[in-house]
């Protein structure tokens, strides 16, 4: 069989990235100049603005960080807004992304569209890690940091890099091998800061693994809470004010939601040979079950919806894929054949990396070794519903940690962008003359790793803001005339052209 790699659905589409910004109205005729308003920022002060987060703080897009898309990170175009002036980033050396190490690529470039799909920029990454920036910095956003992260003395130590224990992108900007995040923020002596994300990449690591905790876990409740309130207190020190962000249900997010439950199309000889080789597995199941049953381990009831569950059954046209469930009950104990296999439901959510997995062969030369189909997916491959409800359970008191503060910090504001990401994953979010989605490609707002903000929807990100900080201090960029971002000045994707 063919190598699916745009099962996804991008081979469909008979667009481009750039439909999503057609404008099909007619321009309004002329009205009469509205009255200035001018912008009253009653009191906050911004000289000094400071953004501490993760990979969406930083700018991060397509798949990589680069001078570009760090413009266009939402602390920027905020500091625009504030009238902060020398906001200063650590930039990237060139567009291409990625970085190396002592000469050897260790986070490859950018993703593009290629008229298909999400393709990987054929360049070389140049901005190397042992060049260490100097100097003090504004946005402080570190992708790929968790919560607990922040405060970890020796997280910018370039020898931790090989083993994980520190963090290339922090590298580039810690003052000393020994600093914290935190530390260097702190140092700037902020007079207004935004903490975002903080809570996103505690669960996120754990769902891009597919829900496979060896490969990632998800960060205890417990440990959430007690960095995230230390990180707040330390930035409202001396009555700093500033933002805080809830997390979103991060499963809503196109890198889950792209890859359908049944990718694989199936023609009848294939069906047939496919259906012939599972029969042996599936009568092993039936057998399994009614042992169990007479056993008076399960009910009747029990025992055959779990074989329903559990026969791997193909039909012609779109099938769903073969994985490996380890929530499911063991059997080996009866029949040592019998692996935790079944075959997915719209319930389960298979990662978008899986893609370029799904229908190939596993071994080249067996024809019957295809992957999703004679061959199940490992778990990094689909997040199962127990693995979405722990996802959700841990958003969920994070989320609460952060109400708390909110509600109990007079310093703080709270921004919702985990309403953001629903309404945009439903019904589509409004930005302007605008809607945006979560659809991968087409929708605006999620870039082409299916994960991250595109610069247009980083740019809703910071008007987001700006209705929080009006909401709560009194100013009103929401009123103001040039107060809040236009979408059309952000773009949705980023040329192959541009190193």
């Amino acid at each position: 069989m063919k190598n699916y790699k745009y099962i996804i659905g991008l081979l469909l589409l008979s667009i481009t990235i750039f439909s999503c910004d057609v404008d099909n109205s007619l321009e309004e005729i002329s009205k009469e100049a509205e009255e200035k308003v001018e912008l009253n920022i009653n009191g906050l002060d911004f000289s000094k603005y400071v953004a501490v987060g993760a990979s969406f703080t930083a700018g991060f897009t397509d798949n990589a960080l680069f001078i570009a898309a760090q413009e266009n990170s939402f602390p920027n175009i905020l500091a625009k807004k504030f009238g902060t002036e020398n906001f200063k980033q650590p930039l990237m050396n060139d567009n291409i992304g990625g970085l190396t190490l002592n000469g050897s690529v260790i986070q490859g470039p950018r993703l593009y569209f290629d008229g298909k799909g999400p393709a990987t920029l054929d360049a070389t990454p140049t901005t190397e890690l042992t060049k260490i920036l100097t100097g003090g910095f504004n946005n402080y956003g570190i992708p790929g940091a968790k919560s607990f992260h922040f405060a970890v003395p020796g997280y910018g130590n370039i020898s931790g890099v090989p083993t994980g224990l520190a963090n290339a992108y922090f590298v580039r900007m810690a003052s000393s091998a020994d600093a914290s995040v935190i530390g260097d923020a702190m140092a700037q002596k902020p007079t207004f800061f935004t903490l975002s994300e903080i809570g996103g990449n505690d669960v996120l690591g754990y769902a891009l693994a597919g829900g496979d905790d060896k490969i990632d876990q998800i960060t205890p409740t417990a440990t959430f809470k007690l960095s995230f309130e230390s990180l707040v207190k330390t930035l409202t020190e001396n009555n700093v004010k500033g933002v805080i962000a809830n997390v979103p249900y991060i499963t809503s997010l196109a890198h889950f939601t792209t890859v359908s439950y049944n990718p694989v199309p199936l023609d009848e000889a294939t069906v047939t040979a496919a259906n012939n080789a599972y029969k042996t597995y599936n009568d092993g199941i039936k057998q399994a079950f009614q042992v169990l049953v007479a056993r008076g381990e399960i009910s009747k009831e029990k025992g055959d919806a779990e074989v329903i569950k559990r026969t791997i059954k193909f039909t012609v046209g779109q099938n769903a894929v073969v994985i490996l469930d380890e929530d499911l009950i063991d059997l080996t104990g009866i029949n040592s054949a019998l692996t935790n296999m079944r075959q997915t439901t719209s319930d389960d959510l298979l990662v978008l990396s899986s893609s370029s997995l799904i229908g190939t062969l596993a071994d080249p030369n067996n024809p019957l070794s295809v992957n999703g189909v004679g061959v199940a997916l490992a778990d990094k491959w689909v997040i199962t519903p127990e693995e979405q409800t722990a996802i959700k359970t841990a958003t969920d008191s994070y989320n609460s940690t952060i109400k708390n503060v909110a509600d109990t910090n007079n310093n703080v504001a709270l921004v919702d962008f985990k309403s953001v990401l629903e309404e945009a994953s439903t019904k589509g979010i409004t930005f302007d003359k605008y809607t945006m989605t979560t659809s991968l490609v087409t929708g605006g707002l999620i870039s082409l790793d299916g994960v991250h903000l595109t610069a247009r929807g980083y740019a809703l990100m910071a008007n987001k803001i700006l209705e929080a900080i009006d909401n709560k201090f009194g100013s009103n960029f929401t009123k103001a005339t040039g107060g809040l971002v236009k979408a059309a000045d952000y773009p949705t994707n980023y040329s192959s052209s541009l190193r």
